[in-house]
């Protein structure tokens, strides 16, 4: 099976080449505008860290305006276009779909253009009557957002998705995205509100929200911008009963965000011409500035009702290190994955959405650091654990679950080994927050006590170690502090980001604060922090740490419930 690939060596179409390697019996035609970097690029791919490509790869120097000549010099049976940008494909835009029709060759694209997108529908009796598929914005927008709805559709009949995308800032960001995105910054973007379609400035307008895929480490919370994705014109044909769609994007470092949304709004009141002129400066800034975490994610937040009221759902993923910038390629190779096995899609031309489920890409995303699942808005907040961990709390152990089980009262006893505070400084804070002193076996008391009040469950933790006592009181995070468990130590809270890794329940602060006012993120308190069962036992290792102070406190050791009440007051 031969696929013919434009913008072959590029960000997504480099990436797809690597996401289809090592399937065997495919000839890729790695097509891009100079020869060299084609082959320097087949060569690379060629020389990976999996070894020798089952695939071959065959580097070819062309364009999209030649797309006749390499249809019949070539004889592809699939087109991928991955070049872009779709936003600005000039006076004959569908050219490479009409040639595809033409010689009966399958059509597929990465496009991120709303109007583009929509318009290859134009071409279904065409395709049809060829015998070929076409498919227009084969990528996480909006398949993988369809697919993702289509899931949640089981449960309720959904009407109202807000969703977004949060790109690592090490991920790398080609020219012709850039260009696409100055574009329509500050351009008046189509969007359905209210039933009906209006109109928003893009990046103008923003939201913000915590990526958080029940049991990882979240995303730190984030700004969304209003972004022109075919999701906004595809989606309100897919589902008719929902009434409003949002779509963001929340590119980091934060500055660069900033900036954006300060030109988007200039130049929408002040109606300015289009920004793309700026595309190499922005290109050039936006792949030198990288800091912060090498992690992206993506959410989606979902509103519906059932015959029995109203219904909330958020879905979430993340992805770490470079796996994320794969999962836009990943459409596009589990339909040619399909077709390679003789399960091609129905011939017509139309938006890619509907075309893959969950599952397909659950199947795309193993092996790699990408994890994803959903959340209930509907869960009762009896239980602030159950509602950081969502659906993997159930995987914590019968010991965990019963000490985290949100009861009125409960009492746990048994021991511990204390190391104390290892500077001056360190010994200072310890004592201030009456944490306990180096013991070698000590007696341990643990009392919780849960209430519930308007903002959720908060627990009292009281924790004796011998004669000495602290405490410290645990409710949900709210706002920037969403899906973390809130601790209070007197006047200082810290945010605390629930991790279950099959074996132990991670705390990892993530903020801090006094009262409402954010302490420095250099100087938040770190340690390694984890509890688990050992042989039906639970066990708990606590270590506090601070960045120029040293070891505060660790103490670690097991507990047995002594007394538990069965109700939250």
């Amino acid at each position: 099976m031969r696929v013919l690939i434009f913008g072959g060596y590029g960000v997504f179409g480099g990436r797809l080449v690597e996401l289809l390697g090592n399937v065997g019996g495919l000839e890729l035609l790695v097509v891009g505008r100079h020869l060299q970097p084609a082959r320097a690029f087949c060569d690379r791919v060629r020389a990976g860290p999996s070894g020798p490509t089952a695939a071959k790869l065959t580097p070819i120097a062309a364009s999209r305006a030649d797309v006749d000549h390499l249809l019949v010099a070539h004889q592809p049976d699939v087109v991928v276009d991955a070049s872009g940008p779709f936003q600005h494909y000039g006076a004959a835009p569908y050219a490479v779909v009409e040639a595809c029709i033409s010689h009966a060759v399958h059509y597929l694209d990465l496009a991120d253009g709303a109007e583009f997108v929509a318009g290859i529908s134009q071409f279904d009796t065409q395709a049809k009557a060829a015998g070929v598929v076409a498919l227009s914005g084969v990528s996480s927008f909006p398949v993988l957002t369809a697919a993702v709805i289509d899931e949640a559709s089981k449960r309720f009949r959904v009407r109202s998705v807000e969703c977004g995308i949060a790109p690592s800032p090490f991920a790398g960001v080609g020219l012709n995205v850039v260009r696409a995105v100055l574009g329509y910054a500050g351009e008046r973007v189509r969007l359905r509100r209210g039933g009906r379609f209006t109109v928003a400035p893009g990046l103008a307008e923003s939201r913000r929200y915590t990526v958080a895929p029940p049991g990882q480490l979240p995303l730190r919370s984030l700004r969304f911008s209003l972004v022109d994705v075919p999701d906004l014109t595809v989606l309100p044909q897919r589902y008719p009963a929902v009434d409003d769609i949002w779509v963001g994007a929340g590119p980091v470092p934060v500055f660069l965000h900033r900036l954006l949304n300060a030109l988007a709004i200039g130049r929408f009141r002040l109606r300015l011409p289009s920004m793309t002129p700026l595309a190499r400066i922005g290109h050039w800034v936006i792949n030198h500035a990288r800091y912060g975490e090498h992690r992206g994610g993506m959410y989606l937040e979902l509103h519906g009702d059932t015959p029995t009221g109203q219904r909330q759902l958020s879905w979430h993923l993340l992805a770490e290190g470079d796996d994320g910038p794969y999962i836009p390629s990943m459409a596009v190779e589990a339909i040619i994955k399909k077709m390679h096995a003789g399960g091609t899609p129905a011939t017509g031309a139309r938006a890619a959405a509907g075309e893959l489920t969950l599952d397909d890409y659950t199947t795309a995303f193993a092996g790699r650091h990408i994890s994803s699942g959903f959340r209930s808005g509907e869960l009762a907040s009896t239980n602030l654990f159950e509602e950081a961990l969502a659906e993997k709390y159930a995987d914590l152990p019968v010991t965990l679950r019963q000490l985290h089980g949100g009861r009125a009262r409960a009492l746990w006893t048994g021991s511990a080994m204390v190391q104390g505070a290892e500077t001056l400084a360190a010994r200072l804070v310890a004592r201030m927050f009456g944490f306990p002193a180096a013991a070698a076996r000590v007696p341990v008391r643990v009392e919780i006590r849960a209430e519930q009040g308007p903002a959720g469950t908060r627990e009292t933790w009281v924790r004796q170690f011998g004669a000495q006592r602290f405490e410290s009181r645990l409710s949900p995070g709210r706002g920037r502090e969403q899906y973390l468990v809130c601790e209070q130590f007197g006047v200082v809270t810290v945010a605390l980001a629930l991790v279950w890794d099959g074996q132990r329940l991670w705390f990892v602060p993530r903020r801090w604060r006094v009262g409402w006012l954010p302490l420095p993120q250099m100087l938040l308190p770190a340690g390694r922090s984890f509890e688990t069962d050992e042989d039906s036992v639970f066990a708990f290792d606590v270590s506090i740490e601070m960045p120029f102070v040293g070891r505060i406190a660790r103490y670690r050791g097991t507990l047995k419930p002594d007394r538990i009440s069965t109700d939250v007051e």
